[in-house]
């Protein structure tokens, strides 16, 4: 990601053009993921790559990858391995679907003690009770 036509700003600017906040774009930095970059009085050069890598950031956690995950990603843009970037993909997708299979089996169960409840008003709540220790 190259940077272009560099802007000088305020730390404060670019987390609010990107949606985060300072300490997310100072937590990014820390792990390698944007550049910190060079400035006097508070103010830095981020531009318009600055910015585009920071969207890829959120869009690519947002997908559910993590953060080494997304660091690899971001190397990878620079070789443009598309089988690896392929392969994390794939790997994230089956992640996805182990969750989701996970939540709807949690939902059909919440959804089966919701009907207990409804219908077995004798003795302690079939919901509170499947809580309990």
């Amino acid at each position: 990601m190259v940077r272009s036509q560099a802007m000088e700003t305020t730390i404060g600017k670019f987390a609010a053009a990107g949606g985060v906040g300072v300490e997310t774009i100072r937590y990014y930095q820390r792990r390698g993921l944007l550049d910190t970059p060079r400035g006097s009085q508070g103010s830095r050069r981020y531009g318009d790559g600055d910015l585009r890598r920071l969207l890829f950031i959120r869009q690519a956690q947002t997908a559910g990858f993590t953060l080494e995950e997304i660091k690899e990603l971001l190397y990878l843009d620079s070789g443009e391995d598309r089988a690896r970037a392929r392969h994390l993909a794939k790997r994230r997708i089956d992640a996805l679907d182990t969750r989701i299979a996970e939540l709807q089996r949690a939902r059909e169960a919440l959804k089966r003690l919701v009907a207990e409840c409804a219908t077995d008003t004798s003795g302690p709540c079939p919901i509170l009770a499947s809580f309990d220790l």
